[in-house]
């Protein structure tokens, strides 16, 4: 595995893991809560070293190896924070990984560094959750904690409950990309499991019908759950990267 690197980010100090080699840079992003040492990205390290491919991984503030607390962190600031580490740590095209969270980090970052990205993987991508997802689903009561108290707690089924802040409601808001024109002017990949309890099938069609892409696949994987992570799984995303980037 590549030496962990750090940097100053916007937010908090950032560690990053970059490989270098050849084509353009394999940017995986991370979920909401994930780290850089998850089995997809440590997977996707080995398997583009393999082959002499340069790629990248990273954490964001409070999350893994950066500093910062997790509570206090936005969709908006783990966006710059991705951005920071990529401009600093590479040069030239990027191929963007994204899973779940960082399905929606990345599609910010394919209008951010528009003139870099040459190509999209989203995996069980999870865009304008905080919307969509949290504030939709919660009752009354959870909204009027989260304005008035500034925090409620939601069971998840990977570990921990949810810390779900009024920061992240607001955030979010300011950043979502389904609301608006979502130009992706290079080949885009997009995979879902059928058995995701994070994500539903809806929301990787309304991805699928929202991004505008000459070249745009969508693949249902049945059976697969929101881990995605299973050899097939794995085997599937290396397949995508490979045929989108070279």
């Amino acid at each position: 595995m590549a030496d962990t690197a750090y940097l100053d980010g916007p937010n908090a100090r950032l560690a990053y893991a970059h490989t270098p080699g050849d084509g353009p840079t394999v940017v995986f992003l991370s979920g909401y809560k994930s780290d850089m040492e998850g089995t997809k990205a440590v997977h996707l390290e080995a398997w583009a070293k393999a082959r002499a491919r340069a790629y990248l991984r990273l954490d964001y503030s409070g999350h893994g190896q950066s500093g910062g607390v997790f509570e206090e962190g936005c969709i908006g600031d783990w966006a710059a924070d991705a951005q920071a580490v990529i401009e600093a740590a590479t040069e030239g095209p990027l191929l963007l990984v994204g899973s779940s969270m960082g399905g929606w980090i990345g599609s910010l970052l394919t209008q951010r560094l528009a003139g870099r990205v040459a190509g999209f993987v989203g995996i069980a991508a999870a865009p304008d959750f905080t919307e969509d997802g949290f504030w939709a689903g919660f009752s009354d009561e959870e909204r009027r904690k989260v304005m008035e108290e500034g925090v409620t707690y939601l069971p998840s089924a990977y570990g921990d409950p949810y810390a779900v802040t009024r920061r992240l409601i607001e955030d979010g808001r300011e950043n979502l990309v389904l609301r608006a024109p979502l130009p992706m002017p290079f080949p885009v990949r997009l995979m879902q499991g059928s058995a995701d309890e994070a994500v539903t099938r809806e929301t990787a069609l309304r991805l699928f019908d929202h991004i505008d892409s000459p070249d745009l696949r969508l693949s249902f994987v049945k059976g697969a759950d929101h881990r995605f992570s299973e050899p097939d799984n794995l085997a599937m995303i290396e397949a995508a990267i490979a045929e989108i980037g070279g």
